[in-house]
C-alpha cells in the first residue's frame, strides 16, 4: 500500500516548519527515531526526497515545498471536518458565525437578527475575530460561516458576495500623489503597503484597521481601503483619493466547501435576502 497516512503528513509538517528533527519530535511529543522513520516512509510512499539533510542543516527540497502547502491544507480540512462532525452530533449546538470589527460585524448582526426570525433556525454564537482570521476559522472548523473582506485565501471555501464598496487610496498628508484628485492602482505600484502577520512584503505588519491607518498617518506606507473606512475615519495626517478602475472591495459570506448543513444554508439564505445588491 502506497497511500499516504494522515499521521505521516502531520509529522512531515512539523519537521518542515521546524527544519529540525529534534525540535519537531519535542513539538509532537514523540521520540526522534520514530519521527525519522515516518518521514522516510513517507518519502518511499511518494518516491521523492522531501528533505536535504546533512550533519548541521535540514532544508526542504522542491518536492517538500510543494507538499508542505498541500499537507497544511489537508490537516486544516481534517481539523474542520472533525469539529463540524462533533457539533453535528449535538443538535442543540449553536451555529458559529464570525466577522472582524467594523462594517462586516454590523452586517453580521443584521443577518443574524434576520436569520433567528426564520422558522427552525438554531441559535447563533457571534465571534468577533481579528484581522484576516476569518477564512482560516471557517477552514479549520472554529466557525461555521464568516463574513470575509479582502484579502483572503479562498481555497476550501464556498462564497456568496453580499456587498461592494469602492476602493480608496489612503496616503500620508504631503505625499506627492495627494496632488492628484483621483489615482489609478498602477500609481501605487512599488510603494510600501501594510501587510498581515506572516505575509511577505516591504511594508509594516499590521493587525487591524486602526493600526493600518496609524502606519499610513506616520508615512510608513500607503494603503487601499474601502470607502466606508475612509468616510468613518477622517484624519489630518491622511488624505484619501478615489481609485479609477480598481476592483471593488467585496464583502462575502463564506462556509466550508461541501458543508451542506441545513443551518448553514438557512443562514446564507438570510444573508442573501438582506444583501442582494451585488451583480452576478
Amino acid at each position: 500500500m502506497n497511500e499516504v497516512e494522515f499521521r505521516e503528513l502531520r509529522y512531515f509538517v512539523a519537521v518542515a516548519e521546524e527544519l529540525n528533527f529534534s525540535r519537531a519530535a519535542d513539538r509532537l511529543g514523540i521520540a526522534q527515531p520514530p519521527l525519522s522513520r515516518a518521514v522516510r516512509q513517507l518519502e518511499r510512499r511518494l518516491d521523492v526526497r522531501l528533505f536535504d539533510r546533512d550533519t548541521r542543516t535540514v532544508t526542504l527540497t522542491p518536492a517538500g515545498l510543494a507538499l508542505l502547502d498541500e499537507a497544511r491544507h489537508v490537516l486544516t480540512t481534517m481539523a474542520g471536518l472533525t469539529r463540524r462532525i462533533r457539533r453535528a452530533a449535538h443538535p442543540g449546538t449553536p451555529l458559529r458565525v464570525t466577522a472582524k470589527a467594523g462594517m462586516a460585524a454590523g452586517m453580521l448582526r443584521a443577518i443574524t437578527g434576520h436569520y433567528t426570525a426564520l422558522p427552525g433556525a438554531p441559535a447563533v454564537d457571534i465571534l468577533v475575530s481579528g484581522y484576516r482570521e476569518q477564512a482560516a476559522m471557517v477552514r479549520d472548523g472554529r466557525a461555521d460561516l464568516a463574513l470575509l473582506t479582502p484579502p483572503y485565501e479562498a481555497r476550501g471555501l464556498e462564497l456568496e458576495a453580499l456587498a461592494e464598496e469602492p476602493r480608496m487610496a489612503a496616503l500620508p498628508t504631503g505625499h506627492p500623489l495627494t496632488r492628484h484628485p483621483t489615482l489609478h492602482p498602477a500609481d501605487l505600484e512599488g510603494l510600501p503597503m501594510p501587510r498581515g502577520p506572516g505575509e511577505d512584503g516591504p511594508g509594516p505588519v499590521v493587525h487591524d484597521s486602526a493600526q493600518l491607518l496609524e502606519v499610513v498617518g506616520l508615512g510608513q506606507a500607503v494603503a487601499l481601503v474601502p470607502r466606508y473606512l475612509a468616510d468613518a475615519h477622517p484624519r489630518p495626517d491622511i488624505v484619501y483619493r478615489p481609485l479609477r478602475d480598481a476592483d471593488p472591495y467585496t464583502i462575502s459570506v463564506a462556509w466550508a466547501e461541501g458543508n451542506r448543513s441545513q443551518a448553514v444554508a438557512l443562514f446564507v439564505r438570510a444573508a442573501l435576502e438582506l444583501y442582494a445588491d451585488v451583480p452576478d
